[in-house]
């Protein structure tokens, strides 16, 4: 797409909220940030596989755990043998992890214990601390970075997200904002023409009423999930979804924007998620097929001048449920992915970490949180941007800025 195109079409696209006027000028030069939240709270211990001590981690997953290293749809071996990543992600993350520009943060969540999709998302988008008894809905943490950016050092700075509303974290007075869907929500529907042929089979028999009845526990059951997971999502596009708009996003933000905002749903994996392969295993192949196209699409230049932080409210149990699925937990995994990630941090897992035992589990079932979400991207802000304290602090009121040296 040219440029005079790519303005064309940003022109003729309704946007929401004060930032409806978009003009035709050259995008500010400088840092961009696009972060990507999880919705539905995604099974991290599929994408980083604890192969060290992992005895107690294939015991915990008789069916949904990812195969070792060096065995056939085995974990892909990370940081020194003490952590594998996900087979699905071998063609997309797993490059620019060896050309250390990504990185993993272990451990890492909010103090929430609630855990309650909304409840904690909410709190993260607002960048509170869970005891924080006064929620401002009106000023979430990336409108507030936005504000002292454009009040220091991007004094034209533009947020935007890729979403069908304006979402909490872009919500505020600090900095105009707008909103642009780029993708519907996908919906799966059930099979029901394999069901009637089944149950067609035992017309007439004295099985025909069990199964009848079989299929309609199993209906209730399934539509009952459902409704929980499209809840957990918000209305986020599915993985697939941002596999095809990511590019998109990358043309938008090369040319326009500064910040960026977006939200994937399809991650509250309570039955059958699988392991190497099955309904997880697709999510992480869509989703890191959408990381590295938009990647790709920002170019060279504009790559090294990126980060990419992806987040979801918590993680999930630590033990496999009766369903082979996994339940709400609490600690989880970030990624942070750029061209411009430093040495030090680029290609390894990072943060303060412990091993993974029954000793070490959170309340006896999940990861801990060693690497409290707000200290943490404080300080990836003020490195990033250079910020005083004073100026993380108007982002994220009352954190402790922990500087895990990212960029």
């Amino acid at each position: 797409m040219q440029r005079r195109h790519l303005l064309q079409l940003i022109a003729a696209t309704p946007l929401a909220g004060a930032a409806a006027r978009v003009v035709a000028a050259p995008a500010a030069e400088g840092t961009k940030l696009l972060v990507v939240f999880l919705r539905g709270a995604y099974d991290s211990t599929s994408l980083l596989v604890p192969t060290a001590n992992s005895d107690f981690y294939y015991a915990s997953r008789p069916n949904i755990a990812i195969p070792r290293p060096g065995t056939p749809d085995g974990a892909l071996p990370l940081d020194g043998g003490d952590w594998g990543l996900h087979p699905a992600l071998a063609q997309s993350v797993l490059p620019l992890y060896q050309r250390k520009q990504a990185a993993f943060i272990a451990f890492a969540g909010t103090d929430d214990l609630t855990r309650s999709h909304f409840e904690t998302q909410d709190a993260i988008e607002l960048g509170v601390a869970p005891d924080n008894a006064r929620r401002d809905y009106r000023s979430g943490f990336l409108n507030r970075l936005a504000g002292v950016l454009g009040a220091g050092p991007l004094a034209d700075v533009s947020p935007i997200a890729f979403t069908d509303q304006l979402p909490i974290v872009l919500r505020g007075d600090d900095a105009k904002a707008a909103n642009m869907a780029l993708a519907g929500v996908a919906r799966q529907a059930l099979d029901a023409r394999q069901s009637q042929i089944i149950a067609s089979m035992y017309r007439n028999t004295a099985l025909a009423q069990p199964v009848a009845e079989g299929f309609q526990v199993r209906d209730e059951v399934v539509r009952a999930m459902q409704a929980e997971m499209d809840a957990a999502s918000r209305n986020a596009m599915s993985p697939k979804g941002f596999e095809q708009v990511a590019r998109r996003m990358a043309l938008l933000m090369r040319e326009r924007y500064d910040i960026g905002f977006v939200d994937v749903g399809g991650w509250d994996t309570h039955v059958g998620q699988g392991a190497a392969k099955g309904y997880l295993a697709n999510r992480f192949e869509e989703l890191g097929r959408g990381v590295a196209g938009f990647a790709q699409e920002m170019g060279e230049p504009a790559w090294r001048q990126t980060v990419v932080v992806v987040v979801s409210e918590f993680g999930r149990t630590f033990r496999e449920n009766g369903n082979r699925g996994t339940d709400h937990g609490h600690g989880t995994v970030y990624w942070v992915l750029g061209g411009g990630l430093a040495a030090q941090a680029g290609g390894r897992v990072v943060g303060e970490q412990q091993p993974l035992t029954q000793a070490t589990l959170f309340q006896n079932r999940d990861h801990a949180v060693l690497n409290e979400y707000r200290a943490v991207l404080g300080g990836l802000f003020q490195r990033m941007y250079g910020l005083s304290s004073a100026q993380v602090a108007r982002v994220f009121g009352g954190a402790a800025v922990k500087d895990l040296r990212l960029v």
